[in-house]
This record gives C-alpha cells, structure tokens and sequence, in this order.
C-alpha cells in the first residue's frame, strides 16, 4: 500500500472517529448546562410558590377542592401544592401526575404513565405545605439534541468537503517524495551524485542524508574495486609476460644444463605469480570487508608464536634470527579485541617483510609492550620519502633482490583499519632500521 493511500485510510477512520467523540462531549457538556438551566428554574418556581403560599389567609380563603391554575398548561411541566394532610391546595393539568412524597427533599427521578421525570420537593419551613415542580426529561432530551444537531449538522455538511481537502493536502504533501522517486527512476546506474536535500521538507531530509552517505559509499567501493583491477591487471601484465619468455626459453633450450636453468626460472616465476595472485585476493576480500564478523580476546602468545613460525623458513634461508621481546612482570600485552586469523595475517605480513628486507645475519624483533605491537629490524634507515609511501599498492622500493608484490603492507594496514588500529612506519630509537609500529588510536 502506497503512503498516501495509508495516509488516507487513516485520515478516513480517525476523522470520523474524531467527530463521534466530539460529538459525545458536546452532548454531554449540552445535557449538563441543560440541566443545570432547568434545576434552577423548577427550584425558582418552588420558592416563588411557596413565597405565594406564606402570604395567603388561610383561614379565610380556604378551599376544599384543588384550585386549578388559569393558566395555559404545558404537557411537559407540572406543579402542585399539599398541605400537612395531603390534600392538594395547588395543582396544574400535569401536576395530578405528581405523586406526595411526604419524606422527599430536593430532585426526584420518577416514571409517570411511563415516562421519565424530573421532580423537585420544598418542604415548607413548619412543614406545613409541600411544593413540588416536575418536568419530562425528554423535554431536556429534546433541547439537548436539538443544540448537538445544530452544531453538528453544519460539520456532517462539511465533512465530504473536509475529507477532499484532506486528500488535496497529502497529495500535495507527497509531492516531494514523487519527485525524489522521478529523479532516481531517471539516474543512470553509475550516476552517485549527492541529491540536494537543503530545499526539501524536514521529514526527508533524513532519508536524503542517508542516502547520499550510501551513495558515497558506494562510490568509494567502486573506486577501490575500479582501481584496484587497473592495478592488478598492470602488475599481471609483467609476470605473465616474463612466464610466456621462460616458457618460450625452456622449449628451445638445447642442452640439460640450459633446460635446468630454464626451469629454475620458470619455476621461480610460478612461485611468484602464485604468491601474488594470493595477496591479490587477499586483498580484494579484505577491501570488501566493511566491519568484524567475530571478535575476542587475542592470545598474542599463540599469535606470536603462528606468526614467526610462518617467517621461519625465509629467516632460515636469509640467516635471520628470529626474536620475541614481551613486557616485564606484571605487565601485559594490549588488551585489545578481534579477529585472530586476521590479525595473525597482519604479523605474519611485518614480519615477512622485516626479515625480507634486513640485512643477512641480523635480528628481527617482535616486540609487544602494554600500548603497541612492534616489528623492528636493523639496517640502513629508509628515507622519508619510502617511508610515506609505504602501504601503496604494489609499490616497492628500487633496488629490492627479495621477490614480492607491493601488497603485503597495503593487507597489513586494511586489517589494522578494521580493527580501529594504527600500522605506521619509523626508525628505531638510535635512527638504523625500520620499525612498524601498531597502536590503538
């Protein structure tokens, strides 16, 4: 159901529902001035009869039939008047219908011949009359009634009218929304400009801002994914040249010697291509990832201990010692929280390149301490400007006889992101070296 249909059908049910109760209070409040304007008069009518009564001579206008008032009747009120005996000094036409409650004071609600009354008694000061003014309550119905139709009928007249302008309005209110809804039918699928949300009502602005934050988003991602297949499809280009050239030197070579040689390379190349298609999905898979699926308390020992045991074999080959430094007693590595597996690749990532890149036959430190994690090695310091550059996808510095692909430090730094941690780059202490550094921001 569209919105404005469901504003409608509200509008439809509420409304109405609106007018009956309306209708009830104003019922209630007309049959509470009602009453409240005939009390009065049937208790004025009491006490002007019995101001009447007390400035008769009894004595010598007594009478021994009732006196029946000369004046004209009306059906729905009635007065009579008894004395301490019971017998009747004072009645109209209706006022027969009233019976004598000798005991009764102030408003009685009777039934006469079937029908609903009002009646007020007034005891005289020595008791010696009785005084009572009754009306129908259906006369007090009909008044009531007839002021509820007055003002409600001109609302039930309107009413149609009120409900097309009612509809007029949120259609026109809606007006935005069909806007916001034309402009992104008509957008193109690679269009993810922000849509202009100053001009429009309060209520969408907040849709607006989320989804140009989307756009943006999405924006960002196809920029990462457009630049990263530009970036592997160019660092492809050269490895698998290089294996088609080995290929080509392995079918002609002539002697085993020079087939040896070939294959060598060959193979070589292979490992190579294999070690970067890996990082490159890697990557790629990290890039996607947008937030932690899992995290927990890390057990660095056990990080510690997978990390270095991966870069063991390129130590061993490069003559690297391999060394852990943990924090002294009682002190403890950083209490933080993740993704193990993920942040065991990031070790794995430093360390690989600390030991790539150190000279033969030097150390390589893991060095935890209560706010950081730190992979440092020893060796002529690079300049600034490598340093800052570091983490560029497939950049590696001139003159690196190790094999590699650019990307090791880039997955490094995506990790540490998700995480909400720091990977940067200084020299050590004493300025020889490289240390990469994470830290908790």
């Amino acid at each position: 159901m569209s919105l404005q249909r469901r504003l409608l059908m509200y509008l439809l049910i509420c409304a109405p529902l609106v007018w009956v109760g309306a209708a009830w209070v104003s019922s209630t409040r007309a049959r509470t001035e009602v009453n409240e304007l005939f009390d009065t008069e049937m208790i004025r009518l009491t006490l002007q009869v019995q101001a009447t009564l007390m400035g008769l001579d009894r004595a010598k206008g007594g009478a021994t039939s009732p006196a029946v008032s000369q004046e004209a009747d009306l059906e729905d009120l009635a007065i009579a008047v008894w004395d301490h005996q019971g017998k009747v000094l004072l009645t109209d036409r209706e006022g027969t219908q009233l019976p004598l409650l000798t005991d009764a004071v102030g408003f009685v609600e009777l039934s006469l011949q079937h029908e609903p009354w009002r009646v007020y008694y007034l005891q005289a000061p020595n008791h010696e009359w009785l005084v009572a003014a009754g009306q129908k309550i259906g006369e007090r119905d009909e008044l009531v009634w007839g002021l509820v139709e007055s003002q409600l009928l001109p609302w039930l007249l309107t009413l149609p009218v009120l409900l097309l302008a009612m509809a007029w309005a949120v259609r026109r209110a809606l007006n935005p929304m069909r806007a916001l809804t034309q402009e992104l039918q008509q957008r193109s699928a690679d269009d993810l400009q922000a849509i202009p949300s100053q001009a429009a009502p309060a209520e969408i602005q907040p849709l607006l801002l989320a989804m140009n934050g989307l756009f943006g988003r999405i924006d960002a991602t196809l920029a990462r994914e457009r630049r990263f297949t530009a970036d592997a499809a160019h660092e492809l280009r050269t490895p698998l040249a290089v294996l088609s050239a080995q290929w080509e030197v392995l079918q002609g070579a002539r002697t085993e010697s020079e087939r040896s040689q070939a294959a060598g390379k060959l193979s070589a190349g292979m490992l190579r291509m294999t070690r970067l298609v890996d990082q490159l999905l890697r990557l790629s898979r990290l890039e996607a990832t947008v937030g932690l699926t899992r995290t927990e308390p890390l057990d660095w020992q056990h990080l510690a201990e997978q990390a270095m045991s991966d870069s063991l074999a390129l130590a061993e080959r490069r003559q690297i010692e391999l060394a852990c430094d943990w924090p002294p007693e009682p002190q403890s590595p950083p209490d933080w929280r993740g993704d193990g597996d993920l942040l065991a690749v990031l070790l794995r990532n430093l360390l690989d390149n600390a030991v790539r890149y150190a000279p033969e036959g030097s150390t390589v430190t893991l060095r935890l301490t209560p706010n950081s994690v730190r992979v440092e090695n020893v060796g002529e310091p690079l300049p600034a400007e490598q340093l800052q550059r570091l983490g560029e996808r497939f950049y590696r510095p001139e003159g690196q006889a190790e094999p590699g692909s650019g990307l090791g430090v880039s997955i490094a730094q995506r990790i540490a992101a998700l995480h909400g941690l720091i990977l940067s780059y200084h020299p050590r202490a004493d300025g020889s070296g490289v240390v990469a550094e994470l830290t908790s921001t």
